[in-house]
């Protein structure tokens, strides 16, 4: 997907050229239905087609697996998905600033090796290790945003490169064995700890997304931030500090890609290198289906929970079907290209 497709496609030209239209069009006839409730359904297809198609899953499974809504299954789905949720939400903070983080999976990977490290391997405390990762995390984020903002090269290639090596980092810390030990009950508690019977992780999702769209909608750096992501040359004319939120925006993707980190390490209380790419296109997925839903054309937090619970209901559904491994990629892909373009086929009809 290009960044024209994540950008708000009304300007104030069309604004004032639909204005014009409607104030010179003839009224209709008393006896002549209304255009204004099929404009209606698509601008609801438009902006809430996603978590429409999330409810139709959830009846259709219902139907088809009397189990399926039962309070383990809600559970599992929170559980499961908190750590893609979590990446996906950090990608989207970078590509309001239209970039985009490719280290996120091979950053989260390195990272949750590290935490096991410094748990197994040394004395220190373990929120001293959860600071340590956040931080470490930051700084890779700080790395990747002064290699696109003033080394000047492309956050595709930038954020591939980083990865790599975070990667071959990995790697070499583990030397291809796992990193295995005892952890402190407190630490494991992270990712196993229920409030009021909700999971622990969930309920940190649900933080983000809360301090993320109050950030985005209604603080002006979540302005600018859009502003930026939607013109950069125009963002820049009126003062905007163009290089300190693109850099900012990487370092913020990064301390959340280390909390993540923490995440899971506490889930799998081991350390390996072969874990974390995995992660990197259900996030992806994640935080551009976002751009359909709430507010389609730009991310935004509630729209990328939401397409990222969509994605875990699916694939939970299917599983219980008595589908495969494989069924999990062919649906995250399937629901990229039906979402996008059904909001694309109503955005579309609703232009004309």
């Amino acid at each position: 997907m290009s960044m024209k497709n994540l950008r708000e496609p009304a300007t104030i030209a069309q604004g004032a050229a639909s204005t014009q239209s409607a104030m010179s069009a003839p009224s209709k006839p008393l006896g002549q239905k209304p255009a204004g409730v099929r404009s209606t359904v698509l601008e609801i297809l438009s902006n809430h087609g996603l978590l429409i198609f999330g409810i139709l899953l959830i009846a259709f499974y219902s139907f088809m697996l009397p189990r399926f809504m039962s309070g383990q299954t809600a559970t599992a789905i929170l559980s499961i998905s908190a750590i893609v949720s979590l990446l996906a939400l950090a990608q989207m903070v970078v590509i309001t600033t239209a970039n985009y983080d490719l280290s996120i999976g091979y950053g989260i990977g390195l990272l949750h090796i590290l935490a096991m490290g410094l748990l197994v391997h040394t004395s220190l405390p373990w929120p001293l290790v959860v600071v340590a990762i956040v931080v470490l995390g930051g700084v890779i984020g700080l790395v990747n945003g002064v290699l696109v903002e003033y080394a000047k090269i492309d956050s595709f290639i930038a954020t591939l490169g980083v990865g790599t090596m975070l990667y071959g980092l990995g790697a070499y810390y583990t030397n291809g064995a796992q990193v295995v030990g005892v952890i402190p009950d407190g630490f494991s508690n992270i990712n196993y700890a229920h409030v009021f019977g909700i999971p622990l992780p969930a309920i940190f999702v649900a933080v983000l997304v809360i301090v993320l769209w109050a950030t985005l909608e209604y603080l002006p750096i979540g302005r600018q931030l859009y502003a930026l992501g939607s013109n950069r040359k125009a963002a820049e004319l009126v003062g905007i500090p163009a290089r300190r939120l693109v850099v900012g925006a990487f370092v913020a993707c990064g301390m959340i890609v280390g909390f993540d980190a923490i995440l899971l390490a506490a889930r799998l209380q081991v350390g390996q290198s072969t874990v974390g790419p995995e992660f990197l296109l259900p996030a992806f997925v994640g935080a551009l289906l976002g751009a359909t839903t709430v507010k389609p054309g730009r991310v935004n937090a509630l729209g990328t929970i939401i397409a990222v619970l969509v994605l875990a209901v699916g694939i939970a559904g299917l599983q219980q079907f008595g589908f495969g491994f494989y069924v999990e990629p062919l649906f995250q892909g399937a629901s990229l290209v039906l979402s996008v373009g059904l909001a694309g086929y109503a955005a579309r009809r609703r232009a004309k």
